[in-house]
């Protein structure tokens, strides 16, 4: 049983991380089309950045299971923020222009489908050891 229990733990520790992911995602589309009045107050895309629990030391009381994945952290995307010369908008700055999220849309798409895929499998790893501790439960009672 004890096997078990850690693929239930390493399962759950993937649907938490694709669970942030999705949250980033979420925001990351919310705020695409948002503007600022300069490039350091314009929203920046986030990234979570995955780590893989590889050894005993990695874990803890949160992350028990040694093979599980936590969110080490969340970075900003790179990418450079577009500017737009739009000198009538309220937010422009002295120069007339007024900047844009780096977010794009598509990209943040697929993240957003990769994640979900990511999440249904993990759950079917669940899904596939709860039916196997089941039946082992069924031939131990036999």
């Amino acid at each position: 049983m004890r096997s078990l229990d850690s693929v239930f733990g390493i399962a759950g520790t993937a649907l938490n991380a694709q669970t942030i992911r999705l949250n980033t995602t979420a925001s990351n589309l919310a705020n695409a089309t948002t503007m600022a009045g300069s490039d350091a107050d314009a929203f920046r895309a986030k990234r979570p950045v995955f780590k893989a629990l590889i050894s005993e030391e990695m874990t803890n009381r949160a992350f028990p299971n040694q093979g599980g994945v936590k969110v080490d952290q969340i970075v900003d995307d790179p990418t450079p923020i577009r500017s737009l010369y739009d000198p009538s908008h309220p937010m422009a700055d002295k120069n007339g222009f007024v900047y844009l999220s780096n977010v794009n849309e598509m990209q943040e798409m697929v993240e957003m489908m990769a994640a979900s895929r990511s999440y249904q499998n993990n759950v079917e790893v669940i899904n596939t050891a709860r039916q196997l501790m089941m039946r082992t439960i069924d031939i131990t009672k036999a």
